[in-house]
Protein backbone atom coordinates (compact mmCIF):
# COMPACT_ATOMS: atom_id res chain seq x y z
CA UNK A 1 0.00 0.00 0.00
CA UNK A 2 1.39 3.42 -1.01
CA UNK A 3 0.69 5.92 1.77
CA UNK A 4 0.12 9.49 0.52
CA UNK A 5 -0.12 12.92 2.13
CA UNK A 6 -1.85 15.75 0.22
CA UNK A 7 -1.06 19.43 0.91
CA UNK A 8 -3.12 22.09 -0.86
CA UNK A 9 -4.80 25.26 0.41
CA UNK A 10 -7.99 24.52 -1.57
CA UNK A 11 -10.29 22.06 0.18
CA UNK A 12 -11.97 21.04 -3.10
CA UNK A 13 -8.61 20.08 -4.60
CA UNK A 14 -7.69 18.02 -1.55
CA UNK A 15 -11.07 16.28 -1.63
CA UNK A 16 -10.77 15.57 -5.35
CA UNK A 17 -7.26 14.18 -5.08
CA UNK A 18 -8.25 12.05 -2.10
CA UNK A 19 -11.20 10.55 -4.02
CA UNK A 20 -9.02 9.78 -7.05
CA UNK A 21 -6.22 8.17 -5.04
CA UNK A 22 -8.38 6.33 -2.50
CA UNK A 23 -10.19 4.67 -5.41
CA UNK A 24 -6.98 2.73 -6.17
CA UNK A 25 -6.40 -0.58 -4.39
CA UNK A 26 -2.69 0.11 -3.88
CA UNK A 27 -2.94 3.73 -2.62
CA UNK A 28 -4.12 5.11 0.73
CA UNK A 29 -4.35 8.83 1.62
CA UNK A 30 -3.18 9.11 5.23
CA UNK A 31 -3.68 12.89 5.60
CA UNK A 32 -4.64 16.05 3.73
CA UNK A 33 -3.53 19.45 5.03
CA UNK A 34 -4.11 23.09 3.99
CA UNK A 35 -0.67 24.67 4.49
CA UNK A 36 3.07 24.08 4.25
CA UNK A 37 3.89 24.17 7.95
CA UNK A 38 1.36 21.44 8.72
CA UNK A 39 2.61 19.48 5.70
CA UNK A 40 6.12 19.34 7.18
CA UNK A 41 4.84 18.46 10.65
CA UNK A 42 2.46 15.73 9.48
CA UNK A 43 4.99 14.24 7.07
CA UNK A 44 7.59 13.92 9.81
CA UNK A 45 4.97 12.43 12.12
CA UNK A 46 3.30 10.00 9.70
CA UNK A 47 6.19 9.28 7.28
CA UNK A 48 4.03 8.80 4.16
CA UNK A 49 5.61 7.20 1.11
CA UNK A 50 4.70 10.12 -1.18
CA UNK A 51 3.70 13.76 -0.59
CA UNK A 52 1.61 15.69 -3.11
CA UNK A 53 2.37 19.39 -2.64
CA UNK A 54 0.81 22.51 -4.10
CA UNK A 55 3.25 25.40 -4.62
CA UNK A 56 1.28 28.40 -3.36
CA UNK A 57 0.29 27.63 0.23
CA UNK A 58 0.16 29.65 3.47
CA UNK A 59 3.04 29.43 5.91
CA UNK A 60 5.60 27.64 3.75
CA UNK A 61 5.19 27.31 0.00
CA UNK A 62 5.48 23.93 -1.67
CA UNK A 63 9.00 24.58 -2.95
CA UNK A 64 10.34 25.20 0.56
CA UNK A 65 8.41 22.21 1.91
CA UNK A 66 9.99 20.10 -0.83
CA UNK A 67 13.47 21.31 0.19
CA UNK A 68 12.83 20.49 3.86
CA UNK A 69 11.42 17.03 3.13
CA UNK A 70 13.38 15.89 0.08
CA UNK A 71 16.31 18.25 -0.44
CA UNK A 72 19.93 17.17 -0.97
CA UNK A 73 20.73 17.87 2.71
CA UNK A 74 17.92 15.64 4.04
CA UNK A 75 19.26 12.39 5.51
CA UNK A 76 16.04 10.41 5.04
CA UNK A 77 14.12 12.14 2.23
CA UNK A 78 10.46 11.62 1.43
CA UNK A 79 9.23 11.27 -2.15
CA UNK A 80 7.57 14.50 -3.27
CA UNK A 81 5.39 15.26 -6.30
CA UNK A 82 4.60 18.93 -6.88
CA UNK A 83 1.13 19.50 -8.33
CA UNK A 84 0.31 23.06 -9.35
CA UNK A 85 -1.75 25.32 -11.62
CA UNK A 86 1.30 27.37 -12.53
CA UNK A 87 3.34 26.22 -15.54
CA UNK A 88 6.43 28.32 -14.83
CA UNK A 89 9.95 27.13 -15.66
CA UNK A 90 11.31 28.76 -12.51
CA UNK A 91 8.95 26.67 -10.35
CA UNK A 92 9.81 23.46 -12.16
CA UNK A 93 13.56 24.02 -11.91
CA UNK A 94 13.38 24.88 -8.21
CA UNK A 95 11.10 21.96 -7.35
CA UNK A 96 13.38 19.43 -9.04
CA UNK A 97 16.53 21.01 -7.60
CA UNK A 98 14.90 20.78 -4.16
CA UNK A 99 14.40 17.04 -4.57
CA UNK A 100 10.94 16.62 -6.10
CA UNK A 101 10.31 13.28 -7.82
CA UNK A 102 7.69 14.72 -10.15
CA UNK A 103 5.98 17.89 -11.34
CA UNK A 104 2.38 17.84 -12.56
CA UNK A 105 -0.10 20.45 -13.64
CA UNK A 106 -3.49 20.17 -11.97
CA UNK A 107 -5.18 19.71 -15.34
CA UNK A 108 -3.02 16.67 -16.14
CA UNK A 109 -5.91 14.34 -15.26
CA UNK A 110 -6.51 11.50 -12.80
CA UNK A 111 -4.49 8.88 -14.69
CA UNK A 112 -1.28 10.96 -14.62
CA UNK A 113 -1.82 11.87 -10.97
CA UNK A 114 -2.05 8.20 -10.04
CA UNK A 115 0.94 7.28 -12.20
CA UNK A 116 3.02 10.12 -10.69
CA UNK A 117 2.38 8.74 -7.20
CA UNK A 118 3.33 5.22 -8.27
CA UNK A 119 6.40 6.47 -10.15
CA UNK A 120 7.63 8.42 -7.11
CA UNK A 121 7.09 5.39 -4.90
CA UNK A 122 9.18 3.27 -7.28
CA UNK A 123 11.97 5.83 -7.16
CA UNK A 124 11.15 7.03 -10.66
CA UNK A 125 10.06 10.51 -11.72
CA UNK A 126 7.21 11.85 -13.82
CA UNK A 127 6.82 15.34 -15.26
CA UNK A 128 3.72 16.54 -17.12
CA UNK A 129 4.30 15.69 -20.81
CA UNK A 130 3.47 19.22 -21.97
CA UNK A 131 6.42 20.67 -20.08
CA UNK A 132 8.94 17.80 -20.09
CA UNK A 133 10.97 18.55 -23.21
CA UNK A 134 10.81 22.33 -22.76
CA UNK A 135 12.01 21.92 -19.19
CA UNK A 136 14.86 19.58 -20.00
CA UNK A 137 16.13 21.62 -22.94
CA UNK A 138 16.68 24.56 -20.63
CA UNK A 139 17.26 22.69 -17.37
CA UNK A 140 19.05 24.88 -14.79
CA UNK A 141 19.31 27.63 -17.40
CA UNK A 142 22.27 25.98 -19.11
CA UNK A 143 22.96 25.66 -22.82
CA UNK A 144 23.18 22.17 -24.25
CA UNK A 145 26.71 23.16 -25.28
CA UNK A 146 27.82 23.57 -21.64
CA UNK A 147 30.63 21.19 -20.75
CA UNK A 148 29.46 18.39 -18.48
CA UNK A 149 31.59 16.26 -16.16
CA UNK A 150 32.31 12.90 -17.82
CA UNK A 151 30.62 9.82 -16.32
CA UNK A 152 32.56 7.54 -13.97
CA UNK A 153 32.45 4.86 -16.67
CA UNK A 154 31.66 5.28 -20.37
CA UNK A 155 28.04 4.62 -21.30
CA UNK A 156 27.37 1.77 -23.69
CA UNK A 157 25.72 2.44 -27.04
CA UNK A 158 22.45 0.94 -25.76
CA UNK A 159 22.57 3.01 -22.60
CA UNK A 160 22.98 6.14 -24.73
CA UNK A 161 19.94 5.11 -26.78
CA UNK A 162 17.89 4.72 -23.60
CA UNK A 163 19.13 8.04 -22.22
CA UNK A 164 18.19 9.89 -25.41
CA UNK A 165 14.71 8.37 -25.33
CA UNK A 166 14.26 9.29 -21.65
CA UNK A 167 15.40 12.83 -22.38
CA UNK A 168 12.66 13.13 -25.00
CA UNK A 169 10.12 12.42 -22.25
CA UNK A 170 9.33 8.78 -23.13
CA UNK A 171 8.16 6.45 -20.37
CA UNK A 172 9.95 3.16 -19.71
CA UNK A 173 7.23 1.30 -21.61
CA UNK A 174 7.56 3.64 -24.60
CA UNK A 175 11.36 3.32 -24.53
CA UNK A 176 11.05 -0.46 -24.55
CA UNK A 177 8.67 -0.38 -27.51
CA UNK A 178 10.86 2.01 -29.49
CA UNK A 179 14.14 0.16 -28.85
CA UNK A 180 12.70 -3.38 -28.76
CA UNK A 181 13.74 -3.91 -25.14
CA UNK A 182 11.90 -5.49 -22.24
CA UNK A 183 10.73 -3.25 -19.40
CA UNK A 184 13.22 -4.84 -17.00
CA UNK A 185 16.08 -4.22 -19.46
CA UNK A 186 15.13 -0.54 -19.76
CA UNK A 187 15.13 -0.23 -15.97
CA UNK A 188 18.50 -1.98 -15.78
CA UNK A 189 20.02 0.42 -18.32
CA UNK A 190 18.62 3.47 -16.49
CA UNK A 191 19.92 2.20 -13.14
CA UNK A 192 23.36 1.69 -14.67
CA UNK A 193 23.37 5.17 -16.19
CA UNK A 194 22.18 6.67 -12.92
CA UNK A 195 25.15 5.13 -11.14
CA UNK A 196 27.67 6.14 -13.81
CA UNK A 197 26.70 9.82 -13.95
CA UNK A 198 25.72 10.24 -10.29
CA UNK A 199 22.06 11.07 -10.99
CA UNK A 200 19.33 10.66 -8.36
CA UNK A 201 16.46 9.97 -10.78
CA UNK A 202 15.47 9.89 -14.45
CA UNK A 203 14.84 13.64 -14.54
CA UNK A 204 18.49 14.24 -13.66
CA UNK A 205 19.50 11.65 -16.27
CA UNK A 206 17.50 13.50 -18.90
CA UNK A 207 18.86 16.88 -17.80
CA UNK A 208 22.39 15.49 -18.04
CA UNK A 209 21.64 14.29 -21.59
CA UNK A 210 20.47 17.73 -22.70
CA UNK A 211 23.40 19.50 -21.03
CA UNK A 212 25.86 17.04 -22.59
CA UNK A 213 24.51 17.73 -26.06
CA UNK A 214 23.30 14.16 -26.67
CA UNK A 215 20.14 15.46 -28.34
CA UNK A 216 21.60 18.21 -30.50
Amino acid sequence: MIRVLIADDQSMVRTGFRMILDSQEDIEVVADVPDGVTAVQKTRELRPDVCLLDIRMPGLDGLEVTRQLAGPAVADPVKVVVVTTFDLDEYVHTALRNGASGFLLKDAGPALLIEAVRAAYRGDALVSPQITVRLLKHFDGRSTKTAEAPPKEPLTARELDVVRAAARGLTNTEIGAELYLSLSTVKTHLASVQSKIGARNRVEIAAWAWRSGLLD
